[in-house]
């Protein structure tokens, strides 16, 4: 498993769909794609196809890959393969980074979750997910507090990993 995405941070999109990528999730990029030298441009597939999600799903070349060995272990003709080939290799858009740092964002995923001005970013450990803002404070950041507010004040984060050899 490679690097790990941290943090977030909002972006201008422009006319032609161009975004600037967080630099530090350029480099978790570029140490997850085992095609990457210097002076090449990192690839990355965007999953756009589960229409429940109101977010663009970005993936690493090596998370990528560890999803289409999962699929592989399925049985062939199953539905379940069939329904996950369907949303990771059809309903996906493979690209890469360009040399200014950018991703140009096709309109047809744009329009998928209404991106326009501004574009949201947030780690998600080995993906990283682009929001419309709004629609990221409305759905995602409401759940986070509710979920929060009915924790105990004296609640530790930490506690979730126990059994899991955690902290």
């Amino acid at each position: 498993m490679g690097r790990r995405f941290r943090g977030e941070s909002q972006h201008k999109v422009d006319g032609k769909g161009r975004v600037s990528i967080p630099a530090s999730f350029r480099r978790v990029l570029e140490a997850s794609d085992p095609n990457w030298t210097d002076g090449l441009n990192p690839e990355l597939v965007i999953v756009y196809g589960d229409h429940r999600r109101k977010f663009l799903e970005c993936y690493t070349i090596e998370a990528i890959d560890e999803v289409d060995q999962k699929i592989d272990a399925l049985p062939r003709g199953s539905m379940e393969r069939k329904m996950l080939q369907r949303l990771f290799h059809g309903q996906s858009h493979p690209t890469n980074v360009d040399e200014t740092g950018r991703l140009v964002l096709p309109a047809k995923l744009r329009q998928k979750i209404g991106l326009e001005g501004e574009a949201f970013f947030i780690a998600a450990g080995d993906t990283f997910q682009i929001w419309k803002p709004e629609t990221y404070e409305q759905e995602e950041l409401a759940k986070t507090e509710e979920w929060l507010e009915e924790l105990p004040e004296d609640f530790d984060p930490l506690s979730l990993l126990e059994g899991n050899g955690g902290a």
